[in-house]
């Protein structure tokens, strides 16, 4: 086990010892989902043929760990399921030129079980120790097992890209694997939701648009005291509590206190708070009350097109049937053939001047899954 990395000293040596090394770098990254606010990663793990594995605390870094860029920019990067790593990595300051993302590659080729343990099983004969993904990362020091089940996800990770890469090329699908990983490098941050507290668990059983208010108020509450603690939003307030609270309508905040999860000893320092979130919202003009969801810019629930539109439910029904014999004929998911939603939009909506290929290229498809469904497409979406 190398010694964590977690002053600048050395971490210049890291650097130097990865642009010392030959072939692609194993990356991964560990964050702390469930229990910090932010998504930050809080050890970095490297490895690369003549340098060895590298484990990196970023938290007394700074979080800043750009002084490795130039050291891993031009070689290819080996993640394992990389869109979930990739954030927290270019938050540190560290984004790869190449990329190749194993998960990926195990779906393309077909294999069923795509987790990084059963692979390394099915494909290296090796059993990963495993055991501590969803564990909190945050936690200082980092134990010495959890350290070991870090370094363990990068040891045999470029081993492992260099047979699913010869089994890509087997099957023909190695340039499929490029296209998509290149658009997983490339793919832009998610657009933040314009009304992010309409995903409240629960928060459907409230009708009126008073208690929408309230339960937004309560969840915007919730989300400053998260941000600025550090601490997952679920761990300030369950939704479960912020949608009772709505619903309740307290006259004090007594009441309040009074209500389950509030009554513990954590919320009731806090009652004053979350009252305050309440009466705020009590005080709103009815025109300020939110109300119903906005519409969709997308098709209605697949439920109701056979109402609304018999012909685009005919529609999905053929271009459905499409995609799966592609997926069948070539082993590859259909969900990883075309996203879902590209797919209804088509159905539901189809390009007035027929070109299903411009329309394809529009919504993100990449030139294989074109090539292997345009044809397909257009036939299903002449269907009435």
């Amino acid at each position: 086990m190398p010694p964590v990395v977690a002053d600048r000293t050395a971490l210049d040596r890291t650097a130097a010892a990865l642009a010392g090394g030959s072939g692609p770098i194993a990356v991964d990254a560990e964050r702390a989902s469930g229990f910090r606010y932010s998504q930050r990663a809080y050890l970095v793990q490297l490895r690369r043929e003549g340098a060895g594995t590298a484990l990196i605390d970023p938290i007394p870094l700074g979080s800043d760990l750009g002084s490795l860029a130039p050291a891993l920019t031009g070689p290819e990067w080996v993640l394992h399921a990389a869109s979930q790593d990739l954030p927290c990595l270019a938050e540190a300051g560290l984004a790869p030129t190449r990329l190749f993302d194993t998960e990926l590659a195990a779906r393309l080729a077909g294999f069923p079980r795509v987790g990084l343990g059963p692979l390394v099983q099915q494909l290296l004969g090796l059993s990963l120790e495993k055991g501590h993904g969803a564990a909190d990362w945050s936690r200082r020091p980092l134990p010495e097992d959890w350290l070991v089940y870090a370094a363990l996800d990068v040891e045999v990770l470029v081993e492992l890209r260099d047979v699913l890469a010869r089994e890509l090329a087997e099957q023909g699908k190695l340039e499929w694997a490029a296209q998509e990983f290149e658009a997983v490098r490339t793919a832009p941050p998610p657009a933040p939701r314009a009304e992010p507290w309409r995903r409240l668990s629960g928060v459907h059983k409230l009708r009126k648009p008073r208690l929408l208010a309230a339960a937004r108020a309560l969840w915007e509450a919730r989300d400053r005291l998260a941000a600025e603690r550090d601490i997952a939003p679920g761990r300030v307030l369950p939704d479960s509590a912020i949608v009772a609270a709505a619903a309740a309508e307290p006259e004090s905040a007594q009441v309040l206190a009074g209500m389950p999860t509030f009554r513990g000893r954590a919320q009731r320092r806090l009652t004053s708070y979350w009252f305050a979130a309440l009466e705020k919202a009590y005080t709103l003009d009815p025109a300020e009350y939110p109300r119903a969801a906005p519409p969709s810019d997308g098709p209605p629930p697949v439920s109701r097109w056979t109402d609304r539109d018999p012909d685009a439910a005919t529609r999905l029904t053929a271009a459905r049937a499409a995609v799966a014999d592609v997926g069948e004929q070539w082993n590859v998911p259909v969900e990883n053939l075309l996203q879902p939603d590209l797919l209804r939009r088509l159905c539901w909506a189809p390009p007035a001047d027929g070109d299903v290929r411009a329309a394809l290229r529009a919504g993100g498809a990449r030139e294989w899954q074109i090539d292997l469904l345009a044809e397909r497409l257009e036939k299903a979406l002449a269907g009435r």
